[in-house]
C-alpha cells in the first residue's frame, strides 16, 4: 500500500495543508505543540476513526464548523481517494471514491500501523489495552471480524440488560437460552480469530525481540481465555460455561466470561513482562509487537500498512532506533515518524524530512 498525497483542513490546528510523503521514511521535526502529532492523528483517524479527542468536534479548528481528512492511496494496485469530514453541525461523512460509506465499511480500507510512547506501557495498562491493540490488527487484515466483534459486544449488552431484568425480578431464567446459544456462536468466531492471530503473532515477535536482545530474550505471547479452561470446541464450551454461572451473572447483573473480558500475557525468558519486566524489556517487546503487527497485516493482505511513529523515538535508545530504522529501509515500508531532534536520525535520511511549526509544513 502506497499514500500519495494527504490533505488536511481545519483539522486541529491545521487551516489548510496538504503534502505528497515519500515512499520510505517522512520526518516531521519541530518543537512540542505544533501539531506534529495531529497529521498522525488524522491518518489514524481515517483508517480506525480512532483519536485522542473525547469528542469529535475537538478535531475541528478553534472557530470553523467543519475538519475534512482527504487521502489518495493505492492498494493492491488500485487508486483510491479516502475522505473524512466531522463537523459540529451535522453527522460524520465518510466518501470512499466519492461514493458515501459507513463507518463499518471503513475498516481495512486505508491500513495503518501507530506507535506511539503510551504503547510502551501496553503491558501494564488495562486489559482493554490489549485487546484494542490485538482487534485492530485482525480488524484491517479481515474486516468481517470488526462485524463479528460488533455483533458480539451488542449480544453481551443485551445480555447484560437480561440479567439485570432476572434479577429484579422482571424476566424469567429461562429466557437466557436464545441468547446463550447467540453468544457462543459468535464468541467462537471471534476467539478463533483473536487465538489464529495471537499464533502468528507470538512467532514473529519471539523472533524479533531475540534480534533485538542479541538472542538473550525469548518473548512469549499469550492469549488469557477468562473462564474457559480449553481452547478447542470453543462454542460448547463457552455455552456450558455460561450455564454453569447462569445464577451467578444474574446475581452480578453481568457476563463474566467471554471476549469482552480476555486478556493477552506477554513473557521474556518464562517470566511475566507485567510483573517482572524490566523497562529496557518493556520497550524492547513493544518495538518488537509493532513490527511484528506489520509482518501480519503483510501476510493477510500482501502489503505492509503505513507506519506512524509518534514521537517514539526519543523513548528508545540507539541500538533499538537503528535497529527500527534499518527494518523500515530493508523492508522499504512507508512511514511517518514525528521528533524533536534532528539528530535521532541518520545524517543521510532514506526521505523526506518536513518542518512543523504553528500549523503549518515546509520542506
Amino acid at each position: 500500500m502506497h499514500v500519495g498525497e494527504i490533505v488536511l483542513k481545519d483539522w486541529r490546528n491545521f487551516a489548510a495543508e496538504s503534502f505528497s510523503p515519500d515512499d520510505a521514511a517522512n520526518i516531521f521535526l519541530g518543537r512540542n505543540a505544533q501539531g506534529k502529532t495531529n497529521i498522525l492523528e488524522a491518518i489514524n483517524f481515517a483508517s480506525l476513526l480512532r483519536s485522542r479527542a473525547g469528542k469529535e468536534s475537538e478535531l475541528i479548528r478553534w472557530g470553523q464548523p467543519a475538519a475534512l481528512v482527504r487521502i489518495k492511496y493505492v492498494k493492491a494496485g488500485i487508486s483510491h481517494e479516502l475522505a473524512i469530514e466531522v463537523s459540529t453541525e451535522r453527522p460524520r461523512r465518510i466518501l470512499l471514491d466519492a461514493n458515501p460509506i459507513r463507518p463499518r465499511e471503513l475498516i481495512g480500507k486505508l491500513n495503518s500501523v501507530l506507535f506511539s510512547p503510551e504503547d510502551l506501557f501496553m503491558f501494564k495498562g488495562a486489559p482493554t489495552t490489549r485487546r484494542k491493540f490485538l482487534d485492530a490488527q485482525i480488524a484491517q487484515a479481515v474486516p468481517i471480524y470488526f462485524l463479528e466483534l460488533m455483533k458480539y459486544n451488542r449480544l453481551v449488552e443485551l445480555r447484560n440488560a437480561l440479567l439485570k431484568k432476572i434479577r429484579d425480578g422482571a424476566a424469567r431464567a429461562q429466557e437466557l437460552d436464545l441468547w446463550d446459544e447467540q453468544l457462543a456462536a459468535v464468541a467462537d468466531k471471534v476467539i478463533s480469530k483473536r487465538l489464529a492471530a495471537v499464533d502468528k503473532l507470538n512467532s514473529s515477535a519471539n523472533a524479533i525481540q531475540q534480534k533485538i536482545s542479541a538472542h538473550e530474550e525469548n518473548l512469549s505471547v499469550i492469549y488469557d481465555l477468562r473462564g474457559l479452561e480449553s481452547q478447542r470446541d470453543i462454542a460448547a464450551n463457552f455455552l456450558r460455561t455460561l450455564r454453569e454461572r447462569r445464577f451467578e451473572d444474574i446475581r452480578r447483573g453481568s457476563t463474566s466470561i467471554g471476549a469482552h473480558l480476555d486478556d493477552l500475557k506477554f513473557f521474556v525468558n518464562g517470566r511475566e513482562l507485567k510483573l517482572f519486566g524490566s523497562q529496557g524489556q518493556m520497550r524492547t517487546a513493544a518495538l518488537a509487537l509493532k513490527l511484528s503487527e506489520l509482518q501480519f497485516l503483510k501476510s493477510e493482505t500482501g502489503e505492509y500498512p503505513l507506519l506512524l511513529l509518534d514521537d517514539v523515538m526519543s523513548e528508545l535508545d540507539s541500538t533499538r532506533r537503528e535497529l527500527l530504522l534499518e527494518f523500515l529501509r530493508r523492508e522499504r515500508i512507508q512511514t511517518l515518524i514525528t521528533a524533536t531532534d534532528r539528530a535521532y536520525f541518520p545524517t543521510q535520511p532514506f526521505g523526506k524530512i518536513f518542518l512543523v511549526e504553528a500549523g503549518s509544513l515546509t520542506q
